[in-house]
């Protein structure tokens, strides 16, 4: 079978869609399909490689930032991508598009699916439906989503990452939407030992952005400064010198570390010596960052809000909780770092949740519903 997919971030480009995708698409090469990924360019990158057996098409577009894209960019990946999918078509006709995002990528799906008859599956990750992430696309759907209705009715199998993302696309589209999970290598990723760190490690891995509220990090730690830990903020984004500031008031700086945005194997890294993952986001479809904590064994403290209620069983592997309350999350992570007990058991629990995510599960997944389309089902 010969896969064409679209998406507008790619690794290194981009968050935890572009993982998800990525990984989807090594599982399925090393079952024999033939992937090839059409993405958007940025600076410093090759046009075309081929990684993980994946052959990678990057096309020009105006992206300038690793963690972030406008509505330009992505209008601008479609456009771009219009004339290098038809040629991708004509050369080497796929069997299959799989379109991760409805927008942009579902957009461009639709377009080459409408031209050439080549059918294609669409995977929404949570920003790409309407009130997914409000704060960071409320305004585009006020006047984009009565343009969306046909990218969703026309695919052939619709995807969600997790339960809260397919409930928030029935309350919008008349369409059937089946869920299938984010996944994670967890058995490389799973360590032969747990054991907890003196003093424990806390880790943030996100976007500087609103959505993912770091600054609610800070408040929470600034109330157990008489505990001994340490955190480190991974990423970039419009927010980052703010919250150094920020952490620097608050006389917290020799506990922070923050490096800036790295690569997903050295976000890996710093799983494998840390303890706890926290992450007070506004808004998370299932957070790829959350199910490889879970692979390398770390305690979860998150929002209580959509994919993180996949991750998450409360008192067992760590706990959720509503996004506002400050006190209860400073609460929670007393608990956990006051007890090395505690959070050894939390950890181990992590580890047991994580074959739920196995990525090869989810490549079986995949792989019946790309059979399913073409055999007519």
């Amino acid at each position: 079978m010969r896969i064409l997919t679209l998406i507008y971030e790619f690794p290194p480009v981009g968050g935890g869609g572009g993982r998800a995708a990525h990984d989807i698409c090594k599982g399925l090469v090393a079952r024999g399909y033939q992937v090839t990924v059409l993405t958007a360019h940025m600076h410093g990158l090759p046009f075309e490689e081929y990684k993980d057996g994946i052959h990678l098409i990057r096309i020009s577009s105006l992206r300038r930032e690793t963690f972030g894209a406008s509505f330009m960019t992505m209008l601008a990946y479609v456009l771009a991508g219009l004339w290098a999918g038809f040629r991708l078509i004509s050369l080497d006709r796929p069997d299959i598009i799989h379109a991760h995002f409805a927008v942009p990528s579902g957009a461009l799906a639709w377009a080459l699916s409408i031209f050439t008859g080549i059918p294609y599956i669409l995977t929404a990750h949570l920003g790409d439906v309407p009130g997914g992430v409000p704060e960071k696309t409320g305004k585009w759907f006020r006047w984009v989503q009565p343009f969306t209705v046909p990218i969703w009715k026309s695919a052939k199998k619709i995807i969600a990452v997790s339960e809260h993302t397919r409930q928030l696309a029935l309350q919008h589209y008349s369409v059937n939407v089946e869920v299938v999970p984010n996944g994670a290598d967890v058995k490389h990723l799973t360590p032969v030992i747990i054991k907890v760190n003196t003093p424990p490690r806390l880790i943030f891995a996100g976007r500087f952005v609103p959505q993912k509220n770091p600054f609610a990090i800070i408040q929470t730690l600034s109330q157990l400064k008489d505990l001994n830990w340490t955190c480190s903020m991974l990423g970039d984004g419009p927010l980052f010198e703010e919250v150094k500031r920020e952490i620097e008031k608050t006389g917290m700086s020799e506990r922070f570390y923050l490096p800036g945005w790295v690569t997903p194997d050295i976000v890996l890294e710093h799983f494998s010596r840390s303890d706890i993952l926290f992450m007070p986001s506004l808004s998370e479809g299932l957070p790829v960052v959350g199910v490889q904590a879970l692979a390398t064994g770390l305690a979860i403290v998150a929002s209580e809000i959509g994919g993180f209620l996949d991750l998450v069983d409360t008192g067992k592997n760590g706990y959720l909780i509503d996004v506002q309350d400050i006190p209860a999350f400073s609460r929670v992570l007393r608990e956990m770092i006051s007890s090395p007990k505690v959070l050894l058991r939390f950890r181990e629990a992590s580890v047991e949740k994580s074959h739920e995510f196995d990525i090869q599960k989810v490549v079986d997944q995949y792989q019946s519903i790309l059979q399913g389309v073409l055999n007519g089902n």
